[in-house]
């Protein structure tokens, strides 16, 4: 009888049981499949919370993208996004290996090498257990890789529109500075080349890296985070007024700094021209006076652009204010005196460049005044005192004049090597308009006989200058040379309230006419 139990009973009983078993199997196989899908959408989930949000160190599998040498951190979307699916892809790679892995190791523990039932059970279970792990694995592949795929798409999207929108606002500044007058960038005050766009400091005092080139791109699209983590504008136009930075020079050469200013606004160029000891520093100072007290009277609003014309400026108007004489120019090259015009839209830096004399008598010194080539008002200062003539033709009755006053260089030879100069940069002159200031009117307003008879008009200056100074050929010259010669007779010299000589006032208002 225990043998038929053993052998026949018990056998046929575990049969049917297994067979019953059967019914339910595929059903726990896949319960335990959905398991283990789930498991691993919720490890990616983690995974992806690891990876982009908190980035602590077991989340990390490569490098960080910004180089120890890179100034600012790279926009999310130019690098660091795609390092971050690569880093996605491979410990994803490595939680789906390490999942179903554990996964298998824990059914082989518990249902075959110490299990907590009886073999005949703990076998048919296990087996259905793998079975279930084998296509809830299989499933997982395709749903993870979906998951992964769409990511992937997301940021390829997302990277494509980052570059459009950096072209589009690049396209969208570039247009402005178009509108502006810049086309060619803006000029260096010290170097006088064309400046696409300026290097910027870092606002941060305890950083001051300098950024050569902030537009959107790399680095941002609307700010740009310094390494330090200060976040600089990257476009001119996201620069308000009270947030301007100021710029440098991106030339290997120069470096130096620009005016903040600058890009802002169109911008004028006004070379003086003129022999030395001409006249062209204090008519410099005088035109900028003439400006400033003209605002006080409810003219422009001016304002000097950067602190180191706003010191020559106060030198300046004290020389003007005693009447005195302005020591002469130093031969190296000038940076430019600059102010800004009026208020608004109306709004133009202006850049005086007051070269030193002896620069334009040797064609080597005058090569490098290479602001000449985006000049399209040229101020020619002739000294009267300077033409032989005015000793020899002129009426000597009245006051003596100090002969010591007198520039040193002949005007006609000063004109003649800087048109010269100026034709071979490129500089169209027959769409240029020249100004030409005859000085010291005030060292001869004791002896009428040596002024034009109506000194405050440009056709009897004009005709002095042909008929009593013998310069016929120098005005036929400028007058063949330029689209339109206008001369003016002027005194650079201020009275103790500190206003200019009303000819000062003409002249400064045709030279800055649009």
């Amino acid at each position: 009888m225990d043998d038929i139990l053993l052998f026949i009973l018990i056998p046929a009983a575990f049969l049917v049981l297994l067979l019953l078993y059967l019914f339910v199997a595929p059903a726990i196989a896949a319960l335990r499949g959905a398991a283990l899908v789930s498991e691993l959408l919720w490890r990616y989930c983690r995974l992806l919370d690891g990876v982009l949000r908190l980035r602590t160190p077991e989340f990390v599998s490569l490098p960080p993208y910004r180089p120890a040498d890179e100034l600012a951190h790279r926009n999310y979307f130019f690098g660091p996004a795609t390092r971050d699916l690569r880093q996605l892809l491979t410990q994803g790679r490595r939680l789906y290996v390490r999942t179903v892995t554990d996964a298998y190791r824990r059914v082989t523990a518990r249902q075959f090498t110490a299990p907590s039932v009886h073999r005949s059970a703990s076998v048919p279970y296990g087996l259905t257990l793998y079975v279930g792990l084998g296509i809830g694995a299989g499933v997982a592949v395709p749903v993870l890789g979906v998951l992964l795929g769409v990511q992937a798409l997301g940021v390829a999207l997302l990277m494509g529109g980052a570059r459009l929108t950096a072209l589009t606002l690049r396209a969208a500044d570039r247009a402005v500075m178009v509108l502006r007058g810049l086309p060619r960038g803006m000029l260096c005050p010290s170097c006088f080349e064309r400046v696409p766009y300026p290097a910027y400091d870092c606002p941060r005092a305890t950083c001051r890296r300098r950024h050569a080139d902030i537009r959107p791109g790399t680095f941002g699209l609307f700010r740009r985070r310094c390494a330090c983590g200060e976040r600089i504008p990257t476009l001119l136009m996201l620069m308000g007024r009270d947030a301007r930075l100021s710029g440098h020079c991106v030339h290997e050469h120069c470096g130096k700094p620009m005016n903040p200013d600058a890009g802002h606004m169109p911008e004028l160029i006004l070379p003086l021209v003129g022999g030395r000891a001409a006249g062209k520093t204090q008519l410099m100072a005088a035109m900028v006076r003439s400006l400033e007290k003209a605002a006080e009277d409810g003219g422009p609003a001016v304002r000097l652009a950067d602190a180191e014309s706003s010191a020559n400026q106060r030198v300046l108007n004290e020389v003007l204010e005693i009447q005195g004489h302005t020591r002469p120019t130093q031969k190296t090259l000038p940076r430019a005196h600059s102010f800004v015009l009026g208020t608004g839209r109306a709004e133009r830096l202006v850049h005086i460049f007051d070269t030193a004399g002896e620069r334009f008598v040797n064609r080597e010194e005058t090569d490098a005044l290479r602001y000449v080539r985006e000049a399209r008002t040229f101020l020619f200062v002739l000294d009267p005192m300077a033409v032989d003539a005015f000793w020899t033709r002129l009426d000597a009755a009245g006051p003596e004049v100090d002969r010591t006053l007198a520039s040193t260089v002949d005007p006609e030879d000063v004109f003649a090597r800087s048109i010269q100069t100026v034709r071979t940069m490129g500089t169209r002159l027959d769409k240029a308009r020249l100004a030409v200031a005859v000085s010291k009117r005030d060292l001869l307003s004791g002896r009428p006989a040596l002024l034009p008879d109506r000194p405050d008009e440009s056709d009897p200056v004009r005709e002095w200058l042909c008929e009593r100074l013998g310069l016929r050929n120098l005005v036929k010259t400028m007058e063949l040379e330029f689209a339109e010669v206008r001369f003016f007779c002027t005194a650079a010299v201020a009275d103790e309230e500190g206003r200019v000589d009303p000819s000062i006032g003409v002249f400064v208002e045709w030279c800055l006419r649009e």
